[in-house]
């Protein structure tokens, strides 16, 4: 959410900013929050006024019913009542402007980077830069499912009869494997200074609200039916929702937290929820990075979390790719973000793994994060990104790791969270 003296002092650059996101149709929205600011204002202004009528008013009735002018008194009490009708009127009217324009400014999306490239869509998103070589082994690499299955790794069918499409069972040492790679992300990340911690698995709508947009929330989010809740898509929702309404001692700064939970999405409109395989699924349990920051510092961090990422891939022997997404590819809260890809021998390409964002202050300001300053309180910057996701990560663990005889290497790093095994076999 835009700080409404942006619309004020330049509501050109609103209007360039949703040009560059391709989002011409919200244009009229920017003079509607103007108009609806100014009456905003006016209304406030008027009432103002009155409250001070009402107060000399107020002050009169005493004296003149010491000096025994009853008529008079009477008079000046019908006046404060006729003055307090129209505070009410005014309150009601101030009340609807305020939500008429809270509405339009959560969906204006936040302004971009400037060295965010301009583009409509994930397909104009920009290589950054290629981490290990990218290979193809001699022998043919099967379907991520056909690898596991051979393993007795996974049950897909099983999980359509008791949840439908999009769920799975992982079984023997490839489940040990998906919590063997989560634990070794937590123990990875608080090894680089981070606080481990495990959230909420559910937050009220205002949290929600708070730190994404409307069509997000409506792409993804399970919410619990009679009650204000809505399973997480992400611990980032929780973990950010954790600071709402503080104000931060500059010296807690910054907030660096790393964060496992389940996940659940929805994935509306998603291609692919229907094919066998664990790239797109409506649950899943990841690790992430959270930071709360100075407005300053955010742009340092944004950088420390992507590679944090990058080198947590290449300890397991996977190549990944950084890819920076482009203008029509942001949510609207992000000022900015890069996708970690890791490569597929299979496809013979990258796919995505792992996401970073900076979010400047859109979700501080929704969520009242505030830093205490020496010449007023100021809002907080927040960014997260993704350490590991699996099972999808276990797409590409596999096909990197996978031997000609069918089983799967275990990198050095992740030996100690499998027994000290070196392969999974048949």
């Amino acid at each position: 959410m835009l700080d409404i003296n942006l619309f004020r002092t330049n509501p050109d650059l609103i209007r360039e900013n949703l040009k560059k996101k391709f989002q011409e149709g919200k244009l009229p929205l920017v003079d509607q929050a103007i108009d609806l600011d100014k009456k905003l204002r006016e209304a406030k202004g008027e009432a103002d006024k009155l409250r001070n009528q009402r107060n000399v008013a107020s002050k009169t009735i005493g004296g003149l019913l010491a000096k025994g002018q009853k008529a008079e008194a009477e008079e000046a009490k019908a006046q404060v009542a006729g003055l307090g009708q129209k505070l009410e009127s005014l309150k009601v009217s101030e009340e609807e402007l305020a939500a008429e324009l809270k509405k339009i400014l959560l969906v204006i999306p936040n302004i971009i980077a400037d060295s965010v490239p301009i583009g409509k869509d994930d397909s104009e998103n920009v290589e950054v830069e290629k981490f290990g070589l990218p290979f193809v082994p001699e022998f043919n690499v099967p379907y991520h499912v056909d690898i596991m299955e051979k393993l007795n790794g996974i049950d897909l069918d099983s999980a359509r009869s008791t949840s439908g499409n999009g769920f799975y069972y992982l079984k023997g040492d490839i489940a040990r494997l998906h919590s063997g790679i989560l634990s070794y992300a937590r123990d990875f990340m608080i090894d680089r200074g981070f606080t481990y911690c495990i959230p909420p698995y559910m937050i009220r709508s205002n949290v929600v609200t708070g730190v994404m947009s409307f069509a997000e929330m409506e792409n993804m989010m399970y919410k619990i039916e009679g009650e204000d809740l809505y399973l997480i898509g992400t611990s980032e929702h929780s973990m950010i929702g954790k600071f709402i309404d503080n104000l931060i001692d500059p010296a807690q700064l910054p907030q660096a937290l790393t964060s496992y939970s389940p996940c659940f999405r929805k994935e509306v409109g998603a291609h692919g929820i229907e094919e066998r395989g664990v790239y797109r699924i409506h649950q899943f349990e990841k690790q992430e990075m959270i930071v709360v920051c100075q407005p300053s510092d955010s742009e340092g961090w944004f950088v420390k979390l992507y590679n944090h990422t990058v080198d947590f891939f290449r300890t397991l022997d996977i190549p990944v790719r950084t890819l920076e997404c482009c203008s029509g590819d942001l949510a609207d809260l992000k000022v900015k973000s890069i996708d970690v890809e890791a490569w597929s021998p299979r496809q013979k390409k990258y796919f995505e793994v792992g996401s970073c964002s900076n979010l400047g202050d859109a979700q501080a300001r929704r969520l009242g994060i505030r830093i205490r300053g020496e010449k007023g309180n100021y809002f907080a910057h927040t960014l997260n990104n993704t350490v590991v996701a699996p099972p999808r990560m276990l797409i590409a663990f596999v096909e990197n790791n996978l031997n000609e005889d069918g089983s799967i290497r275990i990198p050095q790093a992740l030996r100690m969270y499998m027994g000290g095994k070196e392969a999974i076999r048949a």
